[in-house]
């Protein structure tokens, strides 16, 4: 049984061994690394006394680090249940909880255990429909059209804005924008989220006065696909000096968690098969052909950069191979 320490309310639940992401663990200095390839892979580690909820949570919470810079000493030991513990991590990411579990926890009540089929069952985007579809005049274009798009075991609720009318004379413009509440509706200036949106709509919208079409996918996946508490104790751990990459890491999450098989699935119900994609990211193109969306172009979606998103922009370039 798995308990994640996040979200524990127990009181005086202890366990002798922890479950923790590879990339944390590194950070902790554990020597005994299997896993350094994949730093989301799961490690379980013991220490010298069993972990309580305050000496569990500085271990979790990177954000804790500095005010409790002694840890340990600890011990990565062998896990013979790896699928559940990967099944964890998974999980602990679509929660938007930090990835750490008190394992088979004294005095916590019942928790539940975990289930790999449940996981496979939750990701199968075959079970996305269709929920309704509506008019939505923009203030980019007032030809536009939103599709709202929901799954029985998921309960976001993903949309696409189709602008101009759809025809299979054109192939259309696409941009798959993944949520960014601080973008897209405070207009945070640390990252590029909001004139990206602005700009891929106008661009839709130009495309429709000249006879074509667009549409813009507006994935539920805010943080690259670690929620928004997540993203925000990534931004805290930016704002000590860590750029987006490592920020993620040492939450013990991925740098990238977005499902775009979710994107193709959205296109394939709209009857789009093939696409001019608007981005700088190859992977998306990767991943959309990977799902068998046909890439005829892929069109850049460069904006200026400002002092405060620089780095984040830099860290697209040089880590992520995004061509800015």
């Amino acid at each position: 049984m798995l308990l994640p320490v996040e979200t524990a309310v127990a009181q005086g639940a202890t366990s002798g061994s922890m479950l923790i992401s590879a990339a944390r663990a590194a950070t902790l200095k554990l020597t005994n690394q299997r896993e350094a390839a994949n730093p989301h892979a799961p490690v379980l580690i013991t220490g010298g006394e069993p972990f309580d909820l305050r000496i569990a949570r500085p271990i979790t919470d990177p954000a804790l680090d500095l005010g409790n810079p002694f840890k340990g000493p600890f011990k990565a030991i062998e896990l013979d249940w790896r699928e559940q513990a990967t099944a964890a991590m998974e999980l602990a990411r679509i929660a938007g909880i930090l990835p750490a579990f008190l394992v088979d926890p004294v005095d916590a009540g019942e928790p539940e255990p975990v289930a790999a089929a449940d996981l496979e069952q939750w990701s199968d985007t075959h079970k996305l429909r269709i929920a309704t579809r509506a008019r939505l005049p923009v203030s980019a274009s007032e030809d536009a059209e939103i599709v709202a798009f929901r799954s029985a075991d998921d309960m976001r609720e993903h949309v696409a804005l189709v602008i101009g009318k759809q025809s299979s004379d054109h192939t259309p413009l696409v941009r798959l924008h993944s949520e960014c509440l601080t973008g897209d509706i405070f207009s945070s200036l640390k990252c590029d989220c909001g004139p990206q949106l602005d700009a891929a709509l106008h661009a839709m919208a130009d495309e429709a006065a000249q006879g074509g079409w667009g549409v813009l996918l507006y994935l539920r996946q805010e943080g690259r696909g670690i929620g928004l508490i997540n993203k925000l104790r990534a931004y805290r751990l930016q704002d000590q000096g860590f750029d987006t990459v490592d920020a993620n890491r040492r939450l013990g999450l991925p740098d990238e968690a977005r499902d775009f098989p979710v994107a193709a699935r959205m296109l394939e119900l709209l009857g789009v098969r093939a696409i001019r994609l608007m981005t700088n990211n190859p992977a998306k193109v990767t991943a959309l052909e990977t799902s068998g969306v046909t890439i005829s172009e892929r069109v850049p979606h460069k904006l200026p950069d400002n002092p405060h998103n620089a780095r984040y922009l830099a860290t697209k370039r040089d880590r992520s191979g995004h061509l800015l």
